[in-house]
């Protein structure tokens, strides 16, 4: 069933930005994988990302892509424009960036004054695999990677990173190279 608020979504993300996806904005909200048709501008092997649809695209060929299902950042903490993939990491390791302790001491309490890293595993916050986004060769801290709330996914919930169901984000990790490009729009 489309909701409301997925509805409106699709439709300012098509009216908005009729020359990236070819997509009905009556459709309802499906992260599972499917191949897709994009506009021949975007070359193969580019992800695209579209935060407000809560898609992400892996451009497979000319015109198709496969679009998964993803979460994004909530409003004021979400990551826009290019970087590229300069690290895949297989059950990441994971700490709060300062700023993400400092807005929320409670919920990263076992971080507060320390250096603890929480190991990878199935109780780690960025799930099976991590994509690092870099720009210009330096870090930007933001990640596409897995969830341990699967119920983010189509909603912006996360502190900037994109998330993806861990079987989607395992998919995707294997078929994307180091230097990959990844546009957020």
């Amino acid at each position: 069933m489309i909701t409301r608020r997925t509805f409106i979504a699709a439709s300012a993300a098509a009216g908005t930005l009729p020359w990236a996806i070819q997509a009905k904005a009556s459709d309802a909200f499906d992260p599972t994988p499917q191949v897709v048709r994009i506009k021949k501008q975007f070359e193969p092997g580019r992800l695209l990302i579209l935060p407000r649809s809560f898609y992400l695209y892996y451009v497979t060929e000319e015109r198709e892509a496969i679009r998964y299902g993803c979460g994004v950042g909530k409003a004021g903490l979400e990551f826009t424009g290019t970087a590229t993939i300069d690290v895949k990491k297989e059950w990441p390791t994971w700490r709060p960036t300062p700023e993400m302790i400092e807005r929320d001491p409670r919920t990263y309490a076992k971080f507060v004054d320390n250096n603890y890293i929480q190991p990878g595993g199935p109780e780690n916050p960025l799930g099976a695999r991590a994509l690092y986004l870099f720009q210009n060769g330096v870090d930007t801290y933001f990640r596409i990677h897995g969830t341990t709330q699967p119920q983010t996914i189509g909603h912006a919930a996360s502190n900037g990173c994109i998330r993806m169901l861990n079987e989607h984000v395992i998919d995707l990790y294997n078929r994307v190279p180091l230097g990959t490009v990844v546009t957020v729009l």
